[in-house]
């Protein structure tokens, strides 16, 4: 992938025009990866944790601007040194290049920054965990992630595994 892709960033919550521009990339993203390829339903892709405040959406998009993938980063404020990352899709034209690992990559960096917290009692690592297709399990391992338990389990209509990793800041 060209290092002129440009990685953006914005919050659930967050307006002007670069959150503008991320929330609608990342959009189109996944309607196209989960909706049209995937046949996940509409109502299951998009929910209310897309506007949540401690939600971040990451867009990577070509020098022209068109969106090339996405990824989902959750927060819980009550629960420090644990974030979720989610929803990563990458357009059909932009696979094999680098660019989910990229977009992996953006989130980590992301979670170290909010997920940590500052001050004294602040947590020094993040435990990343995340919710992947079994299809898509070794692109996951090869960034760092490792398996769960082992179990199965259907998320609209698609067997996933539980996979997490810790990060340090």
């Amino acid at each position: 992938m060209p290092e002129t892709v440009r990685i953006l960033t914005a919050r659930g919550d967050g307006v002007g025009e670069q959150a503008e521009l991320v929330h609608a990339g990342a959009g189109l993203v996944r309607l196209e990866v989960f909706v049209r390829e995937q046949n996940v339903p509409l109502v299951l892709e998009i929910d209310a944790r897309d506007y949540e405040p401690t939600t971040v959406h990451v867009l990577a998009s070509a020098p022209d601007g068109t969106p090339l993938g996405t990824a989902r980063l959750l927060i819980d404020p009550d629960d420090p040194g644990q974030a979720h990352l989610g929803r990563l899709a990458v357009r059909r034209s932009a696979r094999g290049t680098g660019l989910g690992a990229r977009l992996v990559a953006a989130v980590e960096q992301a979670a170290v920054e909010l997920a940590t917290g500052d001050g004294p009692s602040a947590p020094d690592r993040v435990r990343m965990v995340l919710s992947a297709q079994e299809q898509a399990m070794g692109f996951y391992a090869r960034c760092g992630y490792a398996p769960g338990d082992g179990r199965r389990y259907l998320d609209a209509g698609i067997w996933h595994q539980d996979m997490a990793r810790f990060l340090t800041r």
